[in-house]
């Protein structure tokens, strides 16, 4: 066996703000084309699907938010409460309680009660900009759809949205290191903030019970399955703080991915039933988690090389969605390559899924939710646009934390 600290692998950093749209896409291939692991900035890197779903399932590897919190001296306050009680942070019989009682409420069957709300969204944004057969889609489409849909979900007035939005957007860069550098005491704020509105809205909700998360939260707690007024606001806040961003950001590259590609969109146009493709293409190709992180609780010996317990690895989503299934190629073997590195909603890619909502059970919880928002949008605008074009330059957000776009313009025709 060999320490991983012996071998000489190639550095890689994740952290460069110039790694974005075709560089960071050139970058990740030519590293990928190195092996299987990488040296970064905190860690090491692991870059084929296998090693992925090894150390995502590993019961010895958790996310390192607490070694997060203790990298950048956060000792208390709102922002540790939250990072100590995020379900992310939570491992073995409180985890699965936890997530036992938020897993109704987000099922596949749950979450199809909000195509109805999702639809109504869609024309009122697109009714917004038909006449002018232009938008900057992230300003105009990207930003209030999921965050009128994640307002519905939790029982937030409609008009609440725009700040739920605010916050989310804060609260997520807790998860890159740049902004925990440089803007913690806005993403502190935000913490705070959010925990105030979701305390008022659970008091609410606990005299005006609805058909909503949190409504389905109380109604859990009082029915025996020992759930706090904390723990309640937490699981809501794990829902804003993973289903705003992350649903922007997706729905942004796809749109993007799709004008780009307008051989690819008349297919969408030709048959909306594609939509569902369409997503799971964009979750493989254009991953908004690009990186997930995993420490080591336990020495780890995978291919013969021994992680210390401790190490920091980070997941590639990137390269290991452009593999093979295991089963479907040799172990370790070299993706990234041919038909896995095209944009493609019609292409067989095999019985493996994508890896950008995790694995193991840590799997995002909300990603059904997220499908579907995602599956409404592009069947949504197949039906009602043509002509679909970039008008304009996108602007590329970091790769860093959540892989989004600050801006992308574009020009159709509403039909």
């Amino acid at each position: 066996m060999t320490l991983v600290s012996e071998l000489e692998l190639p550095a890689f950093d994740y952290t460069d703000p110039s790694l974005r749209g075709d560089s960071y896409h050139a970058a990740m291939a030519e590293l990928r084309a190195t092996g299987w692991l990488a040296r970064g900035p905190w860690g090491y890197m692991v870059l084929d699907r296998e090693s992925a779903e090894f150390f995502l399932r590993s019961r010895a590897a958790t996310f390192p938010g607490m070694k997060i919190a203790e990298i950048f001296d956060v000792r208390e306050g709102p922002l540790y409460e939250q990072m100590r009680r995020n379900i992310l942070h939570v491992n073995g019989p409180d985890h699965a309680r936890l997530r036992g009682l938020l897993n109704p409420a987000l099922s596949p069957r749950a979450v199809e009660r909000y195509r109805p709300a999702m639809r109504a969204f869609l024309e009122q944004l697109l009714a917004a900009v038909a006449d002018e057969g232009r938008c900057e889609f992230v300003e105009a489409f990207a930003k209030p759809y999921p965050s009128l849909t994640i307002a519905t979900v939790m029982g937030a007035p409609l008009e609440d949205a725009p700040r739920l939005h605010h916050w989310s957007n804060w609260i997520q860069r807790q998860f890159d290191a740049a902004s925990m550098a440089s803007e913690r005491e806005q993403i502190e704020l935000a913490v705070e903030q959010f925990y105030g509105y979701a305390a008022e809205l659970l008091r609410a909700r606990r005299d005006d019970p609805r058909d909503d998360l949190l409504s389905m939260l109380i109604e859990a707690e009082e029915a025996g399955d020992r759930l706090s007024d904390v723990e309640c606001i937490n699981l809501v806040f794990n829902v804003l703080a993973g289903g705003v961003d992350t649903t922007q950001s997706q729905l942004a590259h796809t749109v993007r991915l799709l004008a780009e590609n307008p051989e690819q969109w008349q297919l969408l146009v030709d048959d909306p039933e594609l939509a569902q493709a369409a997503v799971d293409e964009a979750l493989r190709f254009e991953p908004i988690t690009p990186f997930t992180a995993r420490m080591t609780t336990e020495e780890l010996v995978y291919r013969d090389v021994t992680f210390p317990e401790g190490t920091i690895v980070m997941v590639c989503a990137f390269t290991g969605n452009r593999d093979l299934a295991p089963d479907e190629r040799g172990a370790g073997g070299v993706g990234g390559v041919g038909e896995f590195n095209t944009f493609d909603i019609t292409a067989a890619r095999g019985r493996a899924r994508e890896l950008t909502f995790g694995a193991g059970v840590h799997y995002c919880v909300g990603a059904n939710l997220a499908r579907v928002e995602l599956r409404e949008a592009l069947s949504f605008l197949a039906r009602h646009v043509r002509d679909l074009e970039l008008d304009g330059e996108p602007a590329f957000e970091s790769i860093t934390g959540i892989y989004g776009l600050a801006e992308l313009p574009l020009r159709f025709t509403v039909v």
